[in-house]
């Protein structure tokens, strides 16, 4: 079983990436907050490693983080996650945000995730809410932003942009003026200046 992966990035996509290590290309699946996290193709990588193996599959789920991993191998003893779908969830939500998410038992915010309905929240909060609490911190910095931040975070995601840079956008333009936290169409309009 592979746990750790450590090589030359040969290549990199959203989804996946080939790590060189020991004259063998390894493709790993990953998450979007690993590939942004990610150096540029030919420096060296390590990556944290769920291997799944079935007797129709080998397949390597990789990590920069290992409280992401952590948070993946929760996800997938949730009946109906398997190893994708878990990696979509890390993809659509920080790990700190799912992880508050679920504790908090906010089935609204974990329906966003494409591939995540209504039961499968519920399944997620009642599975997870109590095997959580090794992993439980502050609610990320957007919702103290103020209450228009997770919707204007949530279009921006939806627009197509990356949820970091979105984050930080909805951040310096509610530095720059306060009052944007209770607006939603000055603190849209603001984070779009920012963005692009």
């Amino acid at each position: 079983m592979i746990a750790h992966l450590r090589g030359r990035l040969f290549a990199k996509d959203p989804g996946h990436v080939i790590v060189e290590a020991g004259g063998v290309g390894y493709e790993v699946i990953i998450s979007v907050p690993t590939f942004t996290s990610l150096p540029a193709e030919g420096a060296e990588v390590s990556l944290h490693v769920y291997t799944q193996v079935r007797e129709d599959i080998l397949a390597l789920y990789g990590f920069l983080d290992l409280k992401e991993k952590r948070l993946f191998e929760r996800l997938i003893t949730v009946s109906g996650v398997g190893p994708r779908l878990a990696v979509t969830i890390l993809s659509g939500l920080s790990p700190e945000r799912t992880v508050n998410a679920i504790r908090a038992q906010d089935h609204a915010t974990l329906t966003h995730i494409p591939g995540v309905g209504k039961k499968l929240a519920e399944r997620l909060v009642v599975e997870l809410k109590d095997k959580l609490e090794d992993m439980a911190v502050a609610p990320a910095a957007v919702v103290s932003a103020g209450p228009a931040a997770e919707d204007v975070l949530s279009a921006l995601t939806n627009l197509g942009y990356q949820r970091p840079a979105a984050q930080k956008a909805i951040e310096a333009a509610v530095e720059k003026d306060k009052s944007l936290g209770q607006d939603f169409d000055g603190l849209f309009r603001a984070a779009l200046k920012v963005i692009r």
